[in-house]
């Protein structure tokens, strides 16, 4: 049985041992005990120091007449209620001394032991709350290592001599082009335009650009700075406030806004408009195209778009997913991975993860959450 389950079982052992234990005396019964157990350590300790000897009456008829009341609550079904007695009539002396007050806690020491009960099962209470918690998150792990091992298994049958290059062609071609199209667009047009359109694609979700920071975009659509070019306004951006002041209106301005985010300035590009490889799956193409050509309309020409449809009439092909798989396969599969696959390893790793997560499950169902 796996090591999750094992603590799970054990636990639930020891939660059925500790509850039984509790229930041979009544749970009421203990806390009540307990209860009394606990006020009357605390009056041996509070008064230990002020009611012994002679020296503060008051103190001492205070101590005893506390516990002459804690003594006339008991009732008749309290555990150890004759413990409580012997050590009530024990305390009822005309004068108390330190080893009077250590007596009287040995005695109740019997009560300790019955009222620990109760501790014993709240702990294994708390034990078996964490055992479960422990076999849930070992069930998410393993739900995880079985999506990975059945991944490689799907991935070890793919045919890795498929002709990927019916799928990888025209995407290569429409990714190319995209990219020179952006960089021309970035370089020519007006940073309010180009910007203006990486923060339309907002409205498309599978088009990851970062959105324009707010000042930076406040900036180009305000400021006459911005009708400059991206790369004109970092070269600005280097200059100094004197030389800076020949071109600009507000050198501060543009110090705030474009000086604080050349990295943004400097990483966009067209990789958000990208498909990549490997491709992702026929169904999500589709989709994936119709976004790309909303935000393609805003800079790229024919020959771009062009590009694209062909990339979207690739999700109609018979053998999409096959060749897709074996790309996959050629870019994801490490040496060690086809080692393992080749070898049966990782039919083993998976069964073992099954039956690991089956035994698991198993223990949480048949022990109830509390």
């Amino acid at each position: 049985m796996p090591d999750a389950a094992k603590r799970l079982e054990a636990a639930a052992a020891q939660r059925r041992q500790a509850r039984e234990r509790v229930e041979a005396v009544g749970e009421d019964e203990l806390r009540r005990c307990r209860e009394l157990y606990r006020e009357l350590h605390d009056l041996l300790d509070r008064y230990e120091d002020t009611a012994t000897g002679s020296g503060n009456f008051q103190a001492y008829t205070e101590f005893e007449g506390r516990v002459a009341n804690l003594a006339e609550d008991l009732d008749d079904d309290l555990p150890e209620k004759e413990t409580f007695e012997a050590v009530d009539d024990y305390l009822q002396q005309r004068r108390l001394s330190a080893s009077d007050f250590e007596t009287a806690r040995r005695k109740l020491e019997p009560v300790g032991d019955v009222v620990g009960r109760l501790d014993e099962w709240e702990d294994a209470r708390e034990r078996y709350r964490e055992a479960r918690r422990d076999a849930s998150k070992r069930l998410g792990e393993l739900d995880d290592r079985i999506d990975e091992l059945e991944r490689l298994q799907r991935l070890g049958e793919a045919d890795l001599e498929a002709p990927v290059e019916r799928l990888r062609d025209p995407i290569e071609t429409y990714d190319e082009a995209v990219e020179a199209a952006f960089r021309e667009f970035r370089s020519s047009a007006p940073a309010r335009e180009v910007l203006s359109a990486v923060a339309r694609a907002d409205a498309y979700p599978l088009v990851e650009f970062q959105s324009p920071p707010e000042d930076l975009l406040g900036y180009v659509q305000r400021y006459d700075a911005g009708s400059e070019t991206i790369p004109q306004l970092l070269d600005y951006a280097d200059y100094s406030a004197s030389k800076l002041d020949h071109y600009v209106d507000d050198t501060a301005a543009l110090k705030r806004a474009i000086g604080t985010r050349r990295t943004y300035l400097r990483n966009l590009d067209a990789e958000p408009l990208t498909v990549g490889w490997p491709p992702p799956p026929a169904d999500h193409l589709p989709w994936l195209v119709r976004e790309y050509r909303s935000v393609l309309s805003g800079f790229a020409d024919d020959d771009v778009v062009t590009a694209l449809r062909d990339v979207r009439t690739l999700a109609r092909r018979e053998d999409y997913e096959r060749l897709r798989e074996s790309a996959l396969a050629r870019a994801e599969l490490a040496d060690d991975e086809r080692e393992r696959l080749a070898s049966g390893a990782v039919d083993e790793e998976l069964q073992d993860a099954r039956d690991e997560k089956a035994a698991i499950e198993d223990a949480l169902e048949e022990h109830d959450p509390l």
